[in-house]
């Protein structure tokens, strides 16, 4: 069976060059996202081929890791596509044969955008997730971008 793709966007408050510069520095992300991301491990530039290893804080659903694998990047587009690679054994999703990311940063006015992410994922067994666990995947990249939009309100001269 194919891959499922599921898809949501959401409006940002600050810009998407900010945003964007933030997704660029993965090793900031500890401390854009503190008390849940508590380390980051890259292997690469950044581009094409790059493995990121995120490791959660203990409080986060009982910690673990993320590993995913960059797919594509165009820093022009704002897009970058992830492969995930590995995610913590209690996820509440389950495991996935496959699971890939795509993040796109628009441009919406002056200090907005507005990011799209889809994710297609195929299950071992052929089938679909739940609307619920797809929600919880969904969620979960979009809670990750509110904290990066807390992070960039609350600190405006960062990344400008």
């Amino acid at each position: 069976m194919a891959p499922v793709s599921i898809s949501d966007e959401r409006a940002v408050s600050v810009s998407a060059e900010r945003v964007w510069k933030v997704f660029s520095d993965a090793p900031a992300m500890p401390k854009v996202c503190a008390g849940f991301i508590d380390a980051i491990e890259v292997e690469g530039d950044g581009g094409a081929g790059t493995v990121t290893t995120m490791k959660l804080n203990p409080a986060v659903d009982d910690g673990g890791s993320f590993k995913t694998r960059v797919v594509a990047r165009d820093n022009a587009a704002h897009i970058i596509k992830s492969e995930v690679l590995d995610v913590p054994a209690g996820s509440k999703v389950g495991k996935l044969k496959s699971h890939v990311t795509e993040t796109k940063i628009e441009a919406a006015g002056a200090g907005s955008c507005l990011a799209k992410i889809n994710v297609e994922y195929e299950l071992e067994d052929g089938g679909s997730l739940s609307p619920e666990k797809e929600k919880l995947i969904l969620d979960g990249y979009f809670g990750m971008l509110k904290m990066i939009e807390d992070y960039l309100v609350a600190h405006p001269t960062e990344y400008a």
